[in-house]
């Protein structure tokens, strides 16, 4: 008997929890009969369907979640033609919900697990262990050698012989009642909650070849179930309990992860720090146990956080943790109608406290096309959480998940979504059609032109340019689509002329507006190239110069004698010297650039007035890149001042 466990990820980086953790609690006498198969959505769907063929299963399983049912289907439609002996059975939070429709829509599925699967997989696969045993007993009997060649007969034909008969007083005419499962019979009822601790820690028992495969990807890990929190679009508010695994058992297994320095691992806790104690040992001894190259990942809710957690940030290497903000309004109305509590000042002040450490990454989250949020809301919303400076803002849009309360009232409020996955929000009572398209666009700028990190001393600047955030990112997106760039979306290097070209048209119009003079125009033009040139440097050893950067030609035998100078008495680039490289090698690896403003200078900028802008003694800037930010890998820099 081959059960073939099926994970379709979203990306190859990503590591299937749910198919793991099942075979895992299946327990060694099972493991035998238990086989993974992974593949990500960005495969074709013919090379997954000749690779379910080709492994020959007596039973599969898919892990079935919004990013990957379409692929689901189509494969188990397929595979079903070619196996239709196969038993297929599904689970995971896209199919545990309205089971009637989904039996309608997918005659070819023999059932689905629902709820917490690991127990449910288990006896599932004891069922089917012990009937291919009978069936092989049976079959020696009557000329049917495996269970693979037995069909069940049409139930509109007479049912004749002895084996039918011997079938039907041994196994019926259903598939298996086990309790969390679910057939076009009924179901069979909802299993208990499992105990944390029940739950074993299935890296330890990865084979060779997932052992290797799982040190490209990100590993994700549980150190708790359920949440506190009733957030109505969300399907963990189902469960309100929190079941905490024990210290203990976290504490031995983190260190198995820190002992293999892996690259990330990833809490899937809904709510990390909702149970503070629980939070604060764990943070405690990641800090204790620091291997210098683990990131750990973590979901919390910021406004829980204290002064004791924000001094136990405080010593932490930069990069040993990043925190995940599901902020998603700052609408009190909204907040209300989706039953989610939030004290926006003390969230506020902690991710800025957070923020001024420069020690953790902080990815905070906005969703669109909530109750009660208009155009005019959200735009405030995303001002509000983009003043906090976080290192990514994530805008993402509402999505009605099946089971939630909020597809429950879609109606009630006048919410309408797509009809395939991810069933995202197209229109609501508050934001129509149009709007939505709007904010789109914003979120393409603000991943391309934010979240990239890509134009961290840029931005802060242009907003100045503008009467908010959001007018900027709006006004930059309107630039894209009037230059086609939607369509046809330039390289990465390409962005930074772009938005020069977009700098450049709001600075012409403002001078115009404002009626400022030539000169000063000129310098904020000038600033603006200086700012890019910075930012550019400031991330790689650009291969060729950027046509926006200054010519600094004339100053190069400058440059070339504190190259020389390094090499023969080090100073700012000693570990160069350290590993013998000669001055033109350290020129290649290093960067050295002329500035005008203080550019570097984050406080300069953030208090700059462009209209008062005046000119700076000339500085040259080093770039180290083989010092490096651990938190957003921008190159070490040195201001200095060269000899004439």
């Amino acid at each position: 008997m081959k059960f073939l466990l099926v994970a379709v990820h979203a990306k190859y980086i990503h590591m299937g929890l749910a198919v793991y953790s099942l075979r895992s609690y299946a327990g060694k006498e099972l493991r035998e009969h238990i086989e993974l198969a992974e593949y990500t959505i960005n495969q074709q769907a013919e090379d997954i369907l000749a690779d379910l063929y080709r492994r020959r299963p007596d039973a599969v399983g898919f892990s079935c979640y919004i990013w990957n049912i379409s692929m689901v289907k189509r494969l188990i439609r397929e595979f079903h033609k070619l196996r239709p002996e196969v038993p297929i059975w599904l689970g995971g939070p896209e199919v545990s919900y309205e089971y009637q429709g989904l039996f309608e829509e997918l005659p070819e599925v023999t059932g689905i697990m629902t709820g917490e699967g690991e127990e449910t997989f288990r006896e599932l696969l004891q069922w089917y262990v012990e009937r291919e045993k009978e069936l092989k007993e049976l079959g020696r009997e009557e000329g049917v050698t495996t269970a693979k060649e037995f069909r069940e007969p049409d139930r509109g034909k007479e049912e004749t012989g002895e084996w039918n008969a011997a079938w039907r007083k041994k196994f019926g005419e259903t598939e298996p009642a086990i309790p969390g499962t679910v057939t076009r019979c009924g179901s069979f009822g909802i299993r208990a909650p499992l105990l944390m601790d029940e739950l074993p820690f299935y890296y330890e028992e990865l084979n060779e070849a997932e052992r290797e495969q799982a040190g490209y990807k990100i590993l994700y890990y549980e150190s708790s179930r359920g949440c506190p929190f009733r957030c109505s679009y969300c399907l963990s508010s189902i469960e309100k309990q929190v079941r905490l695994r024990s210290l203990k058992l976290v504490k031995r297994e983190l260190q198995y992860f820190l002992d293999r320095k892996v690259k990330q691992v990833k809490f899937i806790d809904r709510t990390f720090n909702c149970n503070r104690e629980h939070a604060l040992q764990i943070w405690r001894f990641l800090l204790e146990h620091d291997n210098g190259v683990t990131n750990f990942h973590f979901e919390i809710a910021a406004e829980l956080l204290g002064e004791e957690e924000l001094a136990l940030f405080s010593q932490m290497r930069a990069g040993l943790i990043q925190l995940e903000i599901g902020v998603q309004t700052t609408n009190q109305e909204t907040l209300d109608a989706i039953h989610r509590p939030a004290n926006l000042e003390k969230l506020k002040m902690t991710v800025m406290s957070i923020h001024k450490l420069h020690k953790i990454h902080q990815h905070l989250d906005l969703i669109a096309g909530l109750p009660y949020e208009n155009m005019q809301s959200f735009r405030k919303s995303f001002n509000d959480v983009y003043a906090m400076r976080p290192d990514q803002l994530q805008l993402g849009f509402l999505k009605l998940l099946k089971g939630s309360e909020m597809y429950d009232r879609a109606e009630e409020y006048g919410i309408v979504c797509q009809s395939e996955p991810p069933y995202e929000v197209l229109y609501t009572k508050w934001l129509s059609y149009e709007d939505v398209q709007e904010l789109k666009k914003v979120e393409k700028m603000l991943e391309l032109f934010y979240n990239s990190g890509q134009f961290t001393h840029t931005l802060p600047a242009l907003q100045k340019l503008f009467e908010d955030p959001y007018d900027m990112f709006l006004s930059l997106a309107n630039f894209h689509e009037d230059k086609g760039f939607f369509i046809n979306n330039p390289a990465r290097s390409y962005r930074y002329e772009a938005i020069l070209e977009f700098a450049e048209s709001i600075i012409q119009k403002q001078c115009e507006k404002q009626k400022w003079n030539e000169d000063l125009c000129r310098k904020m033009e000038t600033l603006f190239r200086e700012l890019l040139t910075f930012d550019l440097y400031l991330r790689e050893k650009a291969k060729s110069r950027p046509s926006f950067a200054k010519d600094i030609r004339a100053y190069y035998q400058e440059i070339s004698a504190f190259y020389r100078k390094e090499k023969d008495t080090p100073d700012l680039l000693s570990s160069y010297a350290e590993k013998g490289y000669d001055s033109k090698q350290m020129m290649r690896m290093t960067h050295m650039e002329l500035f005008s403003y203080p550019v570097w200078d984050e406080k300069w900028i953030d208090e700059i007035q462009l209209e008062r802008l005046h000119a700076e003694p000339e500085t040259f800037v080093l770039f180290d890149y083989e010092m490096r930010d651990p938190l957003n890998h921008a190159a070490h820099y040195t201001t200095i001042q060269l000899q004439n």
